[in-house]
């Protein structure tokens, strides 16, 4: 187990997006790469009746990125299966400098993966299975560049409806003890947004943990509309500065605060996965 320690030497923000008039500003304003999205294999089914999001990059969509930006470019592939080697190869040749392999389920797999990459790019895990958090300390000893714990997708897994539940039950804080590389959790917005868990409380909570990236969240792109990236993005790195500085004491008050609200939320976010799994049905007999 590694200690958790909390000095910032950076934080890196990684914008999911494949349009260059959206990257340029906003890597312009500090964020520290972006994200091309080729995840979708077996999603629908997964996530059916949880507000989630599904995106359908390509390739092109990869090669576009490259192309406009000189900063970091990670790719998220599907999980593993027999298509894997072929994404891999396919990243790589679009230029992407860090495969992201999700819903890691075996050491095999990311070994697999880090045999066909051949230290061609970097390989980060998404942490979102029970298996993979069974097996986080074994995963920890692979060449790794980073690891995050996706929490939707293993609230789904646990069948718990607050993805937020594995921050108040310690399993974050256990996982990301095992890593001494890079880690995340979670996704970010604009400090004085978010909901049902404020912004603040999460980058409070991220300095406790010692983490150093995450990824601007899907209301990120909702609560900059009419915004410039290029201001916005220095709030969000100044709101994590100014946490990583602040003592213990208040940290941990932070963490209570947001354990709090994470209770609070939590028939929100039942109500919420149910009013998805009954809109289908709804549209059906609407139509």
């Amino acid at each position: 187990m590694n200690e958790i320690t909390s000095p910032l030497r950076s934080f890196d923000l990684f914008l999911f997006s494949t349009d260059p008039d959206l990257i340029r500003p906003a890597i312009a304003g500090g964020a520290a790469g972006v994200v091309v999205d080729w995840e979708h294999i077996g999603k629908a089914e997964r996530q059916a009746g949880f507000d989630t999001q599904i995106n359908h990059d390509t390739p092109e969509d990869l090669r576009r990125v490259r192309a406009c930006t000189t900063a970091r470019v990670l790719c998220r592939i599907n999980a593993f299966g027999p298509w894997t080697q072929k994404e891999i190869e396919a990243a790589v040749q679009a230029g992407a400098d860090e495969i992201l392999l999700p819903m890691v389920r075996s050491v095999e797999e990311v070994e697999r993966a880090l045999e066909w990459i051949r230290g061609r790019c970097g390989l980060g895990i998404l942490i979102e299975t029970r298996k993979a958090v069974a097996i986080c300390e074994r995963l920890a000893c692979l060449p790794l560049t980073r690891a995050y714990l996706g929490l939707h997708d293993l609230a789904i897994e646990r069948r718990t409806p607050n993805p937020f539940r594995a921050i108040s039950d310690g399993l974050v804080e256990r996982v990301r003890s095992a890593f001494s590389i890079p880690f995340g959790f979670a996704g970010l917005t604009l400090p004085d947004r978010g909901f049902p868990i404020p912004c603040r409380l999460l980058i409070a909570e991220m300095a406790r943990l010692g983490c150093s990236f995450s990824f601007l969240r899907r209301s990120f792109l909702r609560d900059i509309v009419g915004r410039d990236p290029r201001m916005e993005i220095p709030r969000i790195l100044e709101a994590l500065r100014e946490a990583f500085r602040q003592p213990p004491p208040t940290r941990e008050a932070m963490h209570q605060e947001l354990l709090r609200v994470i209770e609070e939320a939590d028939a929100l976010f039942s109500n919420r996965n149910r009013m998805v799994r009954l809109w289908p049905i709804s549209r059906a007999r609407l139509s």
